[in-house]
């Protein structure tokens, strides 16, 4: 009887324990971000649906194979981001996004309903909606990797802390506030909005960097105007950094001859009697690529940017460079006008207005050129107009880089279909404006893919016949993963994808007769090539089938790994 009592009495004194912690915590005050989390119907199918990839054969677009290939997707963005962190976790080099803004003017669903301004829940909603998209988008990110978060301010303050707690507030590499429309909202009643903010978080600090590149217009206009601080000064036109990348072979469209005569003080791209002819050759004799391509130097050389100088009996080319410029936090541009860069834009290039309040072209390219390198990987999962992969285009035309872009949207309203795709098709292949007048194409590859979803029971659990449906399905996934976009061979024990430089091979029975033919066709190509071979397990055939061109892979069960990571299972 006595133990019955003393255990009684610990148990009493335990609660009352728990009791007094309880309400400390109640008692204590939270600094950071508290909402109520709301079910979302997207998020739920994936316990029981695997999202995959069909890519759709007749939207490629192909000008140039030398040229990278661009990714657009279509379908709901969670499925989306849920397949990239499968193809591209840790990849990714910069994120740009421009969520809906959730002001209640019914442009934005919360499982398949609009949220009004009157819903006692819609910024929990809206919290719930983006936590779980940018938790998945932060392990995308390379280390060097940031993300710009384009909001106004109905939603800022609670972005601002969610962002904080996702990637660290350490990680806060500022807040930058756009001047996007001058004039402001014609019917305001209160203090009129005239401005946006950009959120900019880097993956680790220590390692992401931003580029102090000259965003604004201001530009000296001799080379002999230097201020007392000397602001401006010479740069030698030659890219000397960025490695390999920067080497001719690398990148042909960085070499080309520049003319200059005896006395320095013209410059041409045309051969002209008695000029100089000069390459970007280094001292070495290697042989580099210029700052940037033909059309650039064009407009560089009519701004009065460009300088020839003779040195001994060798000529330099030289460019103005900004001594030191730090990026500020207040932009203003005329270029970052939405309604003349954004919406009169895309209706030029569109021949109609087909959406609301799209971006200024000219404020998302210096978004990029402050956060991206020549060969970055730019993703937009809000990608709406199509405004960050133009962008992109323009930069890569601008500067001779080679960024690719993964844009993802849904096809509400065919937005996807007749908004974001038919606008990079036509910036990519040339279009005629609404004068008729010819606007000359921006070149590049693309390549459209939509969302499909595999059903699979319950994720916690996946039987052996929905493990052989993921990988019948998965080979357009694979061939992201690894780059090789193009399809050459699909039966039913196999398919196969390409690139210039390697082959990926997907083997989808767990019968194996066929397999040792196909290990002698990739053999035979002498190719390096990735296999995946089906198996229910890990490791089951690396060691058979790997040979010197061939690196064996398993297939589905990292794919299924990356699922239940997701889902937190």
């Amino acid at each position: 009887m006595s133990d019955k009592n003393n255990s009684k009495k610990e148990l009493l004194a335990r609660i009352s324990d728990l009791e007094k912690q309880i309400k400390v915590l109640k008692d204590r005050k939270k600094f950071g971000l508290v909402w109520e989390d709301k079910p979302e119907d997207v998020v739920l199918s994936c316990e029981t649906h695997i999202p995959t990839l069909k890519e759709v054969k007749t939207r490629k677009l192909v000008t140039d194979n030398s040229l990278p290939t661009n990714i657009l997707i279509e379908g709901d963005n969670y499925h989306s981001l849920s397949v990239l962190n499968y193809t591209h976790k840790g990849k990714i080099d910069v994120i740009y996004i421009d969520p809906p803004y959730n002001t209640g003017s019914s442009d934005w669903r919360y499982n398949n309903d609009y949220v009004d301004r009157e819903d006692s829940f819609k910024h929990s909603k809206w919290i719930s909606f983006m936590s779980k998209r940018l938790s998945l988008a932060k392990d995308l990110m390379s280390n060097q990797g940031f993300i710009i978060i384009a909001i106004d301010h109905y939603e800022l303050f609670g972005l601002g802390l969610l962002c904080d707690e996702i990637f660290g507030e350490h990680n806060r590499t500022g807040i930058i506030t756009v001047v996007h429309k001058s004039e402001g909202r014609q019917f305001s009643k209160s203090i009129n909005p005239t401005s946006e903010y950009y959120l900019v978080y880097s993956k680790d600090s220590t390692f992401g960097k931003i580029n102090n590149v000259p965003i604004d217009t201001e530009v000296a206009e001799t080379f002999d105007q230097f201020d007392e601080k000397g602001r401006y000064r010479l740069e030698e036109y030659i890219r000397r950094g960025g490695g390999d990348v920067s080497l001719r072979i690398n990148k042909p469209s960085g070499w080309y001859p520049i003319y200059v005569s005896s006395d320095c003080k013209k410059i041409s791209l045309k051969k002209e009697k008695g000029y100089i002819e000069i390459f970007p050759i280094t001292e070495s004799g290697q042989e580099r690529t210029w700052n940037t391509s033909k059309s650039t130097f064009l407009k560089n050389l009519k701004d009065g940017e460009i300088l020839a100088r003779k040195d001994s009996d060798k000529y330099i080319i030289y460019r103005k460079y900004r001594e030191a410029q730090t990026i500020k936090t207040h932009w203003v541009k005329p270029k970052y006008n939405a309604t003349r860069y954004g919406t009169q834009l895309l209706s030029q290039i569109l021949g109609k207005g087909v959406f609301d309040f799209p971006k200024s072209l000219y404020a998302v390219i210096d978004a990029l050129k402050i956060t991206s390198k020549e060969n970055s990987i730019i993703l937009d999962f809000f990608a709406g107009s199509g405004t960050t992969g133009h962008a992109v285009l323009e930069l890569n035309k601008e500067d001779g880089g080679s960024r690719k872009f993964i844009l993802c949207t849904n096809n509400e309203n065919k937005i996807a279909e007749e908004v974001t795709y038919e606008r990079l098709k036509r910036v990519i292949k040339g279009y005629k404006n609404k004068k008729g007048e010819k606007v000359e194409g921006l070149g590049g590859n693309l390549s459209y893919y939509k969302t499909d979803l595999v059903d699979i029971e319950k994720l916690q659990r996946i039987s052996d016949e929905s493990k052989i449906k993921i990988t019948y399905q998965a080979g357009e996934m694979i061939a992201i993963r690894e780059n090789t976009l193009n399809e050459t061979d699909k039966n039913d024990w196999w398919q196969i994808f390409e690139n210039e430089d390697k082959k990926t091979a997907i083997y989808f029975k767990e019968d194996k007769t066929r397999l040792p033919k196909l290990v002698k066709l990739l053999e035979k190509e002498n190719k390096p090539t990735t296999l995946y071979i089906f198996g229910w397990g890990k490791n089951e055939y690396k060691n058979e089938y790997s040979t010197k061109n061939i690196r064996v892979e398993d297939i589905p069960e990292p794919i299924i790994e990356v699922y239940k990571e997701i889902n937190r299972i």
